[in-house]
Order: C-alpha cells, then structure tokens, then sequence
C-alpha cells in the first residue's frame, strides 16, 4: 500500500480543534551522531568526514520500487540513473530488454496509451470481488471441504470490508464539508490562500453563511497556524477518506483496465509504459531523496549516499500494491544494473506470493540487497499479516528458507528515551531487523519540493542509502556481507524503549557506519 503522509487529524467536537505540537528537531537530524551531536541519528556526517575522506568509491544503482520519482527535481534530476542503451523518445526498445524508452526506469502500473494509475483497491477488496464472482448464489450445503473454507474467507472478507466503509462515512462526510465551508471563505475573501491573515478571516465572523467556518480557522490560526497550512491539512485529509471509501475500500472499483493486462498471467512481463514519476510522486519522490539527493550542493538536504544513481520503478499506487507487479518490478530493477532495491510498501494478503518470493530469489541469486519498510501499523510483524516478507512459502532441505540480503526496517524518533521507537512502527523481535530514523524526515518531493514526512517507509530508504554506501566504497562486499555488517553495527539501547504494544522491550536500532 502507498503511504501516505501521516496527517494531523483535525478532532472536531463542540466547536474545538486539538492540534499535535511536536518538539522542532533539526532537519537533518538521521545525518547526526548521538555522542557528538544529541540525536541518534546514522552518524552519516562523521563517516564521511572521519571515515571516508579521500576514498575512492564506485557509483552504485538503487531501484526506488515506489509510486513514482520526479526526476526533473533540482536535488535528484543530477542523480537519476539513465539507461545508456535506449535513445529516449523513439519509440523503439533500443537495448532489447522489453520495455521501450526505458531511460529512468519503468512503470509497471500505466497502460500502453500513457494513462496510468493512481487509485487501486486494497488487496482485501480484490480478494471479495473475486468469492463473490465464484459464490454468490451458490449452494454452500454442497461445496467441498475446502471450498467451504474459501467461502468463509470470502464472507470474511465482506463483513470486514462492510464495517470499514460504514464506518468511513462520517469522516468523508466531515471533511469534504469542512474542506468546502473553506473554499467558501477563501473565495469570500477573494485573495490567494498563502496570504489570507487572520484578520480576513474575522471580517466573516458575523456572516450568517460564513461564520461557522470562520470560527473554526480562526480559532486555529490563534494558535498558530495558518490558513494555507490548515487548508492544506483538511484538504489532505479530505482526499484520504475519498480514496479510501471510493477506491481502496470500495468493491465497485477497479482500476487495472488501465494497464490492460491479466493481472491473474504471472508470466507477463512486458506491460506499462515508461512515465517514471506518474500522477502522484510525492511518496516515491520522498524516498528517493532520502537515498540519494545530491550531497553538499546548497540546496534542499543531501542523501545518504553520495555517489548513486536512482532507478524509478513505478508499481505503487494509492492503495495496495500487486503481487505480480512487484514480482516484475524486482526483476526488472536487477536486470538493469540495481545493486540495491528500495520497498517501501505492503499489505496484508499476498495472493500470489509465489511469483514475489522467485523474483526475490532471483535477487538474492544476483548479490542485490532487498530493503523493506516494516508497515506503520503499530502491531506485531508475523509472516502472515505483512507482505512481502523474507521467508519463502515454499522452502526445503535444498532451498533456503528465507532471503538471505532481505533487511526489513522499523522506524525510530530522535528521542533518545524510551520514545525512541515510532508509535506507528509495526515491530517484532526476530522479523523486523534494524530500526532506522522515521519521524520528522526532511526529503525531496515533487515540484522541487521539501517537506517533513513520517513513516516506516522514510526508515527504509536510510538503510537503502547505507547499503548503497557501503557497497559504493567497499564494492568487494557481498550483499550477505553488506547486511551482516548494518546488522552488526547497529545498537540495542541501554534503556528500555516503548513499542506499540504498550510493552517495555530492547530492539536492536540503526546507526551508521
């Protein structure tokens, strides 16, 4: 599923707003050292000052498997890997690797004719959609044993599925009326949203029509804010709820016409088009820059990693993501030169899970690292509720069991107490590996863009960017080396630290090198 920006929920009761205040911490604080600077970040900053000054180091390719990459932005378009085999815009497949115009990487999620996807189900749904093609008006009394059993997950799958949406309605309904009672006194007030002062807003305080919203972003901006920051707000919180009431969540929706494929033919490999960034790149966009935006140039904030090239291979949408898409997106991403791959996605079902863990193997056959975001479900990672994963459905006496260069990553704060984990972080003592900087992540996002997001999928990409590092200045380490290396110098904390489960444990967290 793509992550979304975690929100600042508006609460509105009795009139009242409560806004979350956080503590300002500095923006490059996962670059930070704990002994020399406060914050336990990677030490990044004192590696390249006191370990890696004067080393040569190699250019190293990290796939962004995610919901896209602007790759015209100032801090990446520099960084960008581009296939030198394929002359852009001919409409020719110059290297003959199946994908035309190729040059930035592949979207896997757009169709032939260049429209592509945004909003997609959640694999839940697709799961429903397909009982209820099989079961609906068919007499349960006669079906076998374990097609009785598919039918019980498919009803499952409806109760939950209907508790959801009924209880999505009220949120739709309060912030799409919120969001239009501000449009309504923007365009009252008849000036842009960035310079609308609190001021304005007080003129319609005494409109009949007016003073309801007027009142409500008032007494907002008396604590600080401002109108465009909190229109910004509900109107992010507004397009949440829509898409999930009428996409993710919502059996009458389907997207995957788009693309045109058979999403159920787990051998098509040669599908989607070539638009690299799609329509909504925020997320992708966001990672990439943790990764890899271009290092002491004076502008934005610098990567992790300072001499890598960014491969953008779209296969996230605004919802959840699909098996046999992912599948072709780790192949494609090693097929192209990727010594490390970037997920910074999941869910909760895995239909097809086969066709992901040959892809993985495939990686792992080709010395690449494979790093992926825990989830920000604040539960306790099993191998059967959260996908993918590093152990493989079908393992045996000659087959490895579980991916050996798969690191799956939690997120941390810059609190160094017994907050030090994120309160959203999934965890788990022996499934999720490291823990690396989450909360209040300065990166790229389009349009030339910066912002602070929050999420196991910002911890992610700083391991993505450490492995990218280490192999760029010690390119004789193998993908096992380089894991076993992140893993042996990450740190378990002397104190005890919370996790989601309101239990007291010591997890082992990232540092640097």
């Amino acid at each position: 599923m793509k992550l979304h920006q975690l929100l600042a929920i508006l609460l509105l009761a009795g009139g009242t707003t409560l806004m979350a205040q956080e503590a300002e911490v500095p923006t490059n604080w996962p670059h930070l050292d704990l002994k020399d600077d406060g914050y336990p970040g990677m030490s990044t900053q004192k590696a390249y000052r006191e370990l890696l000054a004067g080393k040569g180091s190699q250019q190293v390719i990290v796939a962004i498997i995610d919901s896209g990459v602007d790759a015209e932005h100032e801090d990446l378009a520099k960084v960008m890997w581009v296939n030198a085999d394929e002359i852009p815009n001919n409409g020719i497949d110059d290297d003959r690797n199946g994908y035309i115009d190729d040059v930035h990487g592949w979207n896997f999620i757009g169709g032939n004719n260049g429209e592509n996807i945004n909003a997609e189900n959640l694999e839940i749904v697709r799961l429903y959609r397909k009982g209820k093609a099989r079961f609906e008006g068919v007499d349960v009394s006669k079906l076998s044993k374990s097609a009785r059993k598919e039918y019980e997950d498919y009803k499952e799958y409806e109760r939950i599925i209907t508790e959801k949406r009924s209880g999505m309605e009220s949120s739709v309904a309060l912030y799409n009326r919120t969001l239009e009672m501000m449009d309504d006194l923007a365009k009252a007030i008849g000036k842009d949203q960035s310079k609308i002062t609190k001021a304005d807003v007080e003129k319609y305080s005494e409109d009949e029509k007016l003073s309801k919203a007027a009142g409500f972003v008032g007494g907002i901006m008396d604590r600080g804010e401002t109108f465009e920051g909190l229109y910004d707000q509900v109107k992010g919180a507004a397009d949440y709820f829509n898409d999930s009431y009428n996409a993710n969540w919502n059996p009458d929706f389907d997207a995957r016409h788009i693309v045109g494929d058979d999403p159920s033919n787990l051998a098509d490999r040669n599908y989607g088009n070539n638009n690299v960034e799609g329509p909504d790149a925020l997320h992708g966009t966001h990672v990439a820059g943790i990764v890899a935006a271009a290092r002491n140039n004076g502008i934005g904030m610098d990567g992790v990693a300072d001499n890598v090239r960014i491969m953008s291979v779209r296969a996230v949408p605004n919802g959840d993501e699909r098996d046999k898409d992912v599948a072709n997106a780790i192949r494609y991403a090693v097929d192209n030169g990727a010594q490390v791959i970037n997920m910074s996605f999941g869910k909760g079902y895995s239909p097809y899970k086969g066709a992901v863990d040959d892809a993985v193997r495939y990686a792992v056959s080709k010395d690449v690292i494979l790093v992926h975001a825990a989830g920000n479900d604040g539960k306790e990672n099993t191998f059967d509720n959260n996908f993918p994963h590093d152990k493989f459905e079908k393992g045996g006496l000659f087959r490895p069991k579980h991916a050996s260069t798969w690191i799956e990553v939690g997120a941390m704060t810059a609190s160094n107490d017994e907050n030090l984990t994120a309160t959203f972080s999934n965890w788990s003592a022996d499934k999720v590996d490291v823990f690396a900087p989450g909360v209040e992540i300065y990166a790229t996002v389009p349009d030339n863009g910066y912002e602070n997001l929050q999420g196991t999928s910002m911890a992610a990409p700083m391991v993505a960017g450490l492995a990218a590092l280490l192999r760029s200045y010690f390119p004789d380490l193998t993908a096992d080396q380089v894991k076993q290396i992140i893993m042996d110098s990450s740190v378990k904390p002397s104190q005890m630290v919370l996790v989601p489960a309101k239990k007291m444990r010591k997890l082992p967290l990232a540092s640097c090198l």
